[in-house]
């Protein structure tokens, strides 16, 4: 237990600790790297699934873990909580990466917040919560029980923070942030999402009114209005209904810009229909806040899922694979930092949902109609997520694809699959318009034959699982860990195949040359150097 968690730790905390820069300092929104996540109730997806995503962004090597199921004697503690013992339960259930063996899946999404309300004599940050509450919960409603009683408990001291937490039948956002040094326990507020809609949150609390009488739909700490009185950040004799992001998470143009953009972008493309305008997130004034929730045109699968988590504004004003700053094959990349000044005035690049900055990102199913050992799966993948390409992972395995759980980012290793992933995203970048084309036939080569074969493959499962457990188990255990061993492979070789194919900028051993637009751009800004006199 102590190493599990204490790698958790530094895995997670690094994301957080590499994000920053000018507008985190002045608001506690943290725009270099962090996260963006997508919820989907079971009504809203084709197959009954409730599904979770979460993209882990920041400067790091992620290691796919396995906690195995225990029991424990009384009297003992968790470790490795910021120097602090939390008391054990008598039983923790198994965990494979973000999902538990009860198809219960969390993700997150860090929004920073007031800054003073961090509380650093607090036991439990962000990535020991979740993972306590995956160790100790068979349901969305119970993470929230075992995540709020921690911090009550315990004290909270991460800053504030968007939890995604998903089961078999619901989801639910929980947003939460710490009472300042030497607080008690935490504020937060928690809402179910509504049967048949979706949500999303990205780096911004996206909670705001919420019903006090409503607990079947909404729960919350005694403290989350009271709280803000104190402080004289709110004032009930105002008559305003209390938004619980309007006071803890307050937000500037240039905050909404690279947060509510994100989730903009993924209900503007699940629900074209309901015509979500640009104006909030660019920071027009009096624009009015995106809903929590929305219900997607047609429902999703997971395959929808996946291309929704690839995303850099294509088809709008702010593609970033069009114009000068895409450079002549249209990289969607942009080097950070995002903010930058030219001759005294501030300009910012987009921050979109596809980033190189992802360390590692997963879309977690949970289903009630199926066996647990079966239901719960969690498609994973290392790096950014344009890039990425979706094993799965049935949350009954008891073993992970070696590929998967080794490597540092100081060594690259061709055995490491963060490596291989990183190598074909980085390499590709040098003709985008024309490697993407080859990653993606790739891409939904191995993907969709995970779909094609997935009810094959469950339904084995689930018939094994009524005749020996322990025998689904291990066909799964199998299939999971061979299958995503087999996926590094080939992308070892796609990653062969690119550097040959492109090699020293041609393509298939002939020259293309650059286009007639991008030559256009070169020529207004020299217009003579290139200028060859007439014969």
């Amino acid at each position: 237990m102590r190493s599990r968690i204490s790698t958790v730790l530094s895995v997670l905390v690094a994301g957080l600790v590499l994000a920053g820069g000018p507008l985190a300092a002045q608001t506690g929104i943290p725009i270099e790297d962090n996260c963006t996540s997508l919820l989907v109730t079971a009504g809203a997806s084709t197959d009954g699934s409730v599904m979770i995503t979460y993209t882990c962004d920041g400067e790091f090597l992620s290691h796919l873990e396995y906690t195995p199921a225990a029991d424990h004697e009384p009297g003992s503690f968790v470790e490795g909580m910021a120097g602090g013992q939390i008391r054990q339960v008598p039983h923790t259930y198994a965990v494979v990466g973000y999902i538990n063996e009860n198809q219960v899946a969390i993700g997150e999404t860090t929004f920073g917040g007031r800054r003073e309300l961090t509380n650093r004599d607090g036991l439990l940050s962000y990535p020991a919560l979740m993972q306590l509450a995956l160790e100790r919960s068979r349901t969305a409603r119970e993470a929230i029980q075992v995540m709020t009683d921690l911090v009550a408990e315990y004290g909270y001291r991460s800053s504030g923070e968007s939890f995604s937490i998903g089961d078999r039948l619901e989801a639910w956002i929980l947003e939460m942030i710490g009472p300042g040094r030497g607080g008690e326990g935490a504020i937060w507020v928690a809402v179910r999402i509504p049967d048949g809609h979706i949500a999303a949150h990205a780096n911004k609390a996206r909670i705001g009114t919420f019903p006090l009488d409503d607990p079947e739909n909404c729960l919350y700490s005694d403290n989350v209005i009271s709280f803000a009185e104190e402080h004289g950040w709110y004032d009930r004799r105002s008559r305003e209904e209390f938004s619980f992001c309007e006071v803890y998470c307050p937000a500037g143009p240039s905050d909404l810009r690279v947060t509510e953009a994100r989730v903009w972008s993924i209900f503007r493309r699940a629900a074209p229909s309901l015509g979500l305008p640009a104006d909030y997130h660019r920071g027009v004034s009096g624009a009015q806040r995106y809903p929590l929730s929305i219900r997607p045109d047609s429902r999703l699968n997971v395959g929808d899922v996946f291309a929704l988590m690839r995303d850099h504004y294509e088809g709008t004003p702010f593609d970033m694979t069009q114009g000068i700053d895409a450079g002549p094959y249209g990289s969607p990349l942009r080097i950070r930092p995002l903010g930058w000044e030219v001759d005294g005035v501030s300009y910012m690049w987009e921050r979109p949902i596809s980033t190189q900055q992802t360390a590692f990102s997963f879309i977690s199913q949970s289903r009630a109609d199926l066996p647990d050992p079966v239901g719960g799966v969690m498609w994973y993948s290392p790096d950014d997520t344009n890039f990425a390409c979706y094993a799965p992972f049935y949350c009954c395995i008891t073993a992970l694809p070696e590929s998967y759980t080794i490597g540092n980012i100081r060594d690259f290793s061709w055995d490491a699959a963060w490596w291989v992933f990183n190598f074909v995203s980085n390499f590709s970048h040098l003709m985008y318009a024309e490697m993407i084309q080859d990653v993606r036939e790739v891409q939904s080569e191995i993907e969709g034959a995970f779909l094609a074969r997935q009810p094959v493959v469950e339904a084995t499962a689930a018939e094994l699982a009524e005749r020996d457990p322990a025998l689904a188990v291990a066909y799964l255990t199998d299939y999971c860990t061979s299958h995503a061993e087999q996926l590094v492979g080939r992308w070892r070789e796609l990653g062969e195949y690119l550097i040959m194919h492109y090699n020293d900028g041609y393509i298939g051993g002939r020259s293309r040359g650059y286009s007639g637009e991008w030559l256009r751009t070169v020529l207004q800004n020299r217009p003579r150097q290139f200028l060859l006199p007439p014969p």
